[in-house]
């Protein structure tokens, strides 16, 4: 391999999944030594590429050139064997296990068969010294650390392997401001050392401050190669990630104003989370629909979660006029709140029970008698909701794993339906969701909506808040920073705001 032949050189990468072309001919090139921003929105095909470079995926076609040598990653154990290592932003290490042993996992060093605890000692003692952080101790449990230790350990387990490429997947979403410097620092060096690493993040700011050069998807395509991250303008960046080819359909809004007088449904003064958020405020009418627009780790999420009682917090949340404060989420369900949580599968749905039973889950008193539960009425009530939101195959009998994931999604806002809710909390609706699922979710949560249900909405997809929500709420960094008519904002505008901080 020459001095100016990248080290990685990925040429016309197509991934394929049911119903999905995630990789449409993705080209990427990355030197030796350098830190290679990628760039792109959710659902632009980052994570698939970075799972087919940590061999968790197989190209349908394309090469991959690894210094000098075409290579196929058939799997994680292949990349990391061809010196690629993937640190992604829900770090997989084991908690219960020391730090040495995380960072020996799997490739323990041993003698006679036997794994020699001292020499791993040693040996992690020096990668976490050479990665500046010699006061890790190799003994000490895992998950004792701090997040930005935790990532150090991670780092520590990457250079263990004879790594050539480390990829970084949104490495500083956990991060307070000092400790991102000092993950900077540990890059320089890294890099300084002909390591190079592929850097994934959201935030401009960073890639300005650490990046070399910058790649761009949008869609499954590279829009953009090579740029020098450095000074390439931000509404350049902007407009490159910005634009779809699917055009996602939005029922209709109210007239502007519509919601003005009506009663509120839920008011939210000085909330805060310590080392969270702080000192949100709003309100949400009925029948309105609001919006939290911001990165991953801005806040939004766990804003959701505080509301909803999952979270301990100072200031208040009043629910129609009455305190929810205490109580947890037992208080907010009986008051009249409901949520649909990001992670579906693993926090909303019992996979292997019915249909029905997902969805009477919330309000099984409602069937009960002397202790008895009536199932016919609870089979009533579920088949009734399943045909007034069009969850298909119509079968509330049908075990939900075997829906597809935009029925599942009916199925937990159905849920929340058989009592009557007076708030709905919608976190990632359509995460998951193909794009015919999304606009029967999107005409389901208008129609709710206009019966008089208050809707707080978090997303990632930035076309999706402003598409279907009559209000916005600008998240930077656990603050509110824009509020404003989802009709006067735009797409470039939000970006900039939840990306440079500005609200222009």
């Amino acid at each position: 391999m020459s001095e100016d032949s990248p080290l990685l050189l990925m040429k016309g990468i197509v991934k394929q999944f049911p119903g999905v072309r995630a990789l449409d001919g993705v080209d990427l090139d990355v030197r030796a030594g350098e830190v290679h921003c990628l760039l792109g929105q959710n659902g632009a095909g980052k994570s698939t590429l970075i799972k087919i470079l940590a061999g968790a995926h197989q190209p349908d076609e394309g090469t991959i050139t690894l210094g000098g040598e075409q290579v196929r990653l058939s799997s994680p154990i292949a990349a990391i064997r061809s010196g690629v290592s993937t640190i992604y932003q829900e770090l997989d290490l084991v908690d219960g296990l020391s730090v040495a042993e995380n960072i020996f996992l799997g490739h323990e060093p041993s003698r006679l068969g036997f794994v020699h605890q001292g020499q791993a000692a040693r040996a992690a003692r020096g990668l976490l010294e050479r990665l500046g952080h010699g006061e890790i101790r190799p003994n000490g449990e895992v998950g004792r650390l701090s997040p930005a230790a935790k990532q150090v350990v991670s780092m520590a387990r990457a250079l263990s392997h004879d790594t050539r490429l480390i990829i970084m997947d949104e490495p500083s979403a956990a991060l307070a401001h000092d400790e991102v410097d000092n993950l900077f620092r540990i890059i320089r060096e890294l890099t300084a050392q002909g390591v190079a690493v592929i850097y994934i993040s959201h935030r401009l700011e960073e890639i300005r401050q650490i990046g070399d050069r910058v790649t761009v998807l949008k869609d499954g395509r590279t829009v953009a190669v090579g740029l020098p991250a450095r000074d390439t303008p931000t509404s350049q960046v902007v407009a490159l990630m910005t634009g779809r080819n699917v055009e996602y359909v939005f029922p209709p809004r109210p007239e502007p104003g519509a919601h003005e007088g009506r009663a509120e449904v839920v008011r939210v003064e000085g909330l805060a989370v310590p080392g969270v958020f702080a000192d949100v405020s709003f309100a949400v009418r009925a029948g309105e629909i609001v919006g939290l627009a911001g990165l991953v780790g801005s806040g939004r999420s766990e804003i959701i979660e505080a509301i909803y009682g999952a979270r301990r917090y100072t200031g208040s949340v009043v629910l129609e006029g009455r305190p929810v404060r205490g109580g947890g989420t037992a208080r907010t369900v009986r008051l009249g709140m409901g949520l649909a949580p990001e992670e579906r599968k693993a926090q909303a749905l019992l996979l292997d029970q019915s249909v029905a039973r997902n969805i009477t889950l919330a309000g099984l008193g409602r069937y009960s008698r002397w202790g008895w539960l009536d199932r016919r009425r609870e089979a009533a009530e579920a088949r009734r909701l399943v045909e007034s939101l069009d969850i298909r195959p119509g079968d509330p009998d049908r075990p939900i794993k075997t829906l597809s994931g935009g029925n599942q999604q009916k199925a937990v806002l159905a849920r929340w339906l058989v009592d009557g809710r007076k708030l709905l909390l919608l976190d990632e609706p359509t995460r998951g969701v193909d794009v015919g699922a999304r606009a029967e979710l999107y005409a389901v949560v208008r129609r709710l909506a206009d019966e008089g249900i208050g809707v707080l909405l978090v997303s990632s997809e930035v076309p999706e808040v402003l598409g279907l929500a009559d209000r916005v709420l600008v998240i930077r960094e656990g603050q509110v920073i824009h509020q404003a008519d989802a009709r006067d904002l735009d797409e470039h505008r939000v970006l900039d705001m939840i990306m440079e901080g500005s609200a222009l």
